[in-house]
């Protein structure tokens, strides 16, 4: 008897969106077939699939211990999110090469579904850094008598969901720095930089709007600049590794002394990026924007403001829930029922009081022999008398406009 040949074994996952790429969340099914092809008849032990998703950070670093001694130190830390394991085909025996209670697979394709849920606790969103990765798969096994297991195994994403709307995302950034050049026994003025962002939380692809003040009094050029850094820190043995790359950047106009740059809202977009990973306790993924000031021959003036990368995009004002929305609806269609569009003009005094009213409030009142001459004094004439006098004319124009001033100090001339 000539025994058949794997010709394939793939693994193929029922995803959960429209493009086809298979994306989970924590509480999500993950379902899927084990697709094998042979050609022949093959004997089979069991076909199994292990599925398992963890974090792991792992470097390395030189010691020395003398002079002619040295070695090598491995960080290394694990953290395991879940570990399933199934058997599609037959069943776990402990005599691998037994004849007994093998399964005959014929000639042609055949698949086998699997399915498993993802814990219902926080996961660690997919990532691949310089020194450790958050990693998910699913791997398949073909055991068979007398030769060597056919194993495949095939990774899947799986995002932990950030939403950004939420009050401590949406809350803008800002912050003020302020840097003096000295120069051997000559001081020069200061550089000042002032800096807001809308909110801190941005998802990939959208673009941030720069609010930002830079003045030099300075006697040297220099140049305002702005960028997004994303920070990776693992952590293992209680020792950290850090690692920041640049992810994107601006560069503004050259200001000469005594010039000052203000942007109202220079954009800055978001290229595709991991988003921030914040549950981890070995893995993390930071990001900041970083709104600075080169200055040639001296330390840059740097104002950094923490940004969170998340999954879940700003909603449209009014719709950041169904409830939320409703209730705005219902709120908006009242006021255009029961507001005008231009407010009215409050009614006259001889409209609210009228003259029978107001004669009748200047007749002494009744009162203790103790305070009747006291009552009938100047004092308390003049509040009877100003009790109903009528409200000065009503106008949409203020008689008295607040005068803006500007009391931010200026460079000082040279």
């Amino acid at each position: 008897m000539v025994l058949g040949k794997v010709k394939s074994l793939t693994i193929s996952f029922d995803c959960l969106n429209d493009s086809n790429v298979p994306v989970y969340s924590s509480g999500d099914t993950v379902s899927g077939r084990v697709n094998l092809e042979v050609t022949g008849e093959i004997r089979v032990k069991s076909l199994k699939i292990h599925a398992r998703g963890h974090a792991k950070v792992r470097w390395t670093e030189s010691r020395n211990a003398g002079s002619n001694t040295a070695y090598t130190q491995n960080y290394t830390e694990e953290v395991e999110y879940f570990n399933h394991k199934d058997i599609l085909i037959g069943q776990e025996r402990d005599d691998d090469n037994s004849e007994e209670g093998l399964h005959i697979i014929h000639s042609g394709r055949h698949e086998y579904a699997f399915s498993f849920e993802l814990p219902q606790t926080p996961l660690a969103t997919s990532f691949e850094g310089r020194h450790g990765s958050v990693r998910y798969w699913v791997k398949a096994e073909l055991h068979r008598p007398w030769l060597l297991p056919v194993k495949l195994k095939k990774e899947f994403t799986v995002f932990e969901h950030i939403d950004i709307n939420t009050p401590s995302l949406l809350s803008p950034q800002a912050g003020t720095k302020e840097k003096t050049l000295c120069c051997w026994f000559c001081t020069s003025g200061p550089i000042s930089l002032s800096a807001k962002i809308e909110r801190k939380g941005y998802t990939p692809g959208e673009s941030i709007q720069i609010f930002a003040e830079i003045e030099n009094c300075s006697s040297r050029m220099v140049v305002p600049k702005a960028a997004i850094y994303q920070t990776q820190a693992f952590h293992a043995k209680g020792k950290m590794k850090e690692v920041k790359q640049l992810v994107a950047s601006l560069r503004g106009e050259s200001l000469s002394s005594g010039k000052t740059e203000t942007w109202n809202g220079k954009v800055l977009k978001i290229p595709p990026v991991s988003p921030s990973i914040l549950d981890c306790s070995i893995i993390r993924v930071e990001y900041s924007l970083m709104v600075y000031v080169d200055i040639p021959g001296a330390m840059d003036l740097f104002l950094n403001l923490p940004l969170v990368i998340g999954t879940i995009p700003l909603h449209p004002f009014g719709s950041r829930t169904s409830s939320v929305s409703s209730q705005c609806s219902m709120n908006m269609n009242w006021l255009g029922l029961t507001l005008p569009e231009r407010p009215e003009a409050p009614p006259s005094y001889a409209e609210v009081v009228t003259e029978e009213q107001r004669q009748s409030s200047l007749a002494p009142i009744a009162a203790c022999d103790d305070f009747e001459r006291a009552l009938q004094g100047p004092l308390f004439a003049y509040i009877q008398e100003f009790r109903f006098l009528p409200p000065p004319l009503y106008s949409e124009i203020d008689p008295n406009p607040d005068q803006p001033t500007d009391d931010r100090p200026s460079c000082p001339s040279r």
